[in-house]
């Protein structure tokens, strides 16, 4: 009994410093070069994730050089290669990539990490793992899918037909929101009454989702609710729904600023939707980026770190990839016409 008293004592102890040890801290002043690369220029949500970023930055008094570039939407997938390869090409520190281009970016990816050139992905990873030191996830990957059929749920009144506005065929974070949602259609019988007919891509291009939106109405006649899981896609159909007084019809809903999503909702067009805070996911992944870069994590799994302002996270196993990793943010927030109006303030 004794023995066996002392080896619980051990393991009590050895608990104990598990528990008790702190999370690691960046050291400031360090030299990094970082380059930011959204899947494209010109939308607000990437603008917000640079901001971000440069607030890290500056936090962390970071000596080396800032980058915020980016592709043309429709130059997007080619556009990342190219400007991955060029960084790596410059010997950048770490590229914070939000990938456009699928797997096709991995080789590229691949041969960065081997050249000394970290690659971070935030917002939308490398669907494999490939070449990717951790991926920064917004939120779970699989809570989206139940969130985006809760919202169908809520605006059919729990039956019809509802379609996916999605961004572009590669997008890795898309794919995956749509596949969360319909094994939640698939496995929960709440929603046995709901049906998907459809998935369309406007590429994350204002005119074309508009225009794919309205084409979803005028091939399926009784449509209730066109779901967008993009920040473009989703203001293209509400406008869409508005220009064409369909609102009381075709409802709106799927990710969305409130910025611009607050007219849609308060004129019941696009009654509720989801979002995250950008400027949250550019900081925290700019601190993970400049951690890595400076030798403070090695990006293993287990490892607790402090990212500033927004506390302690720890880099664990992406349940999406396997032999992934991934650090998860957290929470994102249903907007609706009690709370959109200050959100977007």
């Amino acid at each position: 009994m004794k023995k066996f008293g002392i080896a619980l004592g051990l393991v009590a102890s050895l608990m104990g410093s598990a528990v008790m040890a702190e999370a690691i801290k960046a050291t400031p002043g360090g030299a990094v070069n970082l380059v930011l690369l959204p899947k494209f220029l010109g939308i607000l949500p990437f603008d917000q994730a640079d901001r971000g970023a440069q607030e890290a930055a500056k936090e962390l008094g970071n000596t080396g050089t800032y980058q915020y570039i980016g592709p043309t939407p429709e130059n997007s997938a080619a556009g990342q290669i190219e400007m991955l390869t060029t960084a790596t090409t410059q010997k950048q520190g770490v590229v914070m990539l939000s990938n456009n281009a699928g797997d096709q970016i991995a080789a590229v990816a691949e041969a960065a990490q081997a050249a000394g050139t970290k690659v971070v992905t935030w917002d939308s990873p490398i669907p494999s793992g490939k070449g990717e030191s951790v991926f920064v996830a917004q939120v779970d990957f699989g809570s989206i899918g139940v969130v985006m059929a809760d919202m169908v749920m809520s605006m059919t009144g729990g039956a019809g037909e509802f379609a996916v506005l999605s961004a572009s065929p590669d997008a890795a974070n898309q794919n995956a929101w749509i596949e969360a949602m319909k094994k939640t259609l698939a496995e929960d019988a709440k929603y046995k009454d709901l049906k998907l007919v459809d998935v369309v891509y406007g590429n994350d291009q204002s005119e074309e989702s508009y225009n794919k939106a309205l084409g979803l109405v005028d091939k399926y006649p009784d449509l209730k609710v066109i779901m967008a899981p993009t920040t473009v896609g989703i203001v293209a159909a509400a406008k869409a729904m508005q220009d064409e007084k369909l609102c009381d019809k075709v409802k709106v809903s799927g990710l969305g600023l409130p910025a611009e999503m607050v007219s849609y909702t308060m004129n019941g067009c696009a009654p509720e939707f989801a979002l995250w805070s950008f400027v949250d996911l550019g900081y925290l992944t700019t601190y993970t980026s400049y951690m890595l870069a400076t030798g403070a994590i090695k990006g293993e799994v287990g490892e607790t770190f402090t990212a500033g302002r927004m506390g302690d996270f720890t880099i664990e196993a992406d349940p999406g990839r396997e032999g992934a990793k991934r650090v998860l943010m957290g929470p994102f927030t249903v907007y609706n016409k009690d709370n959109v109006e200050a959100a977007s303030k």
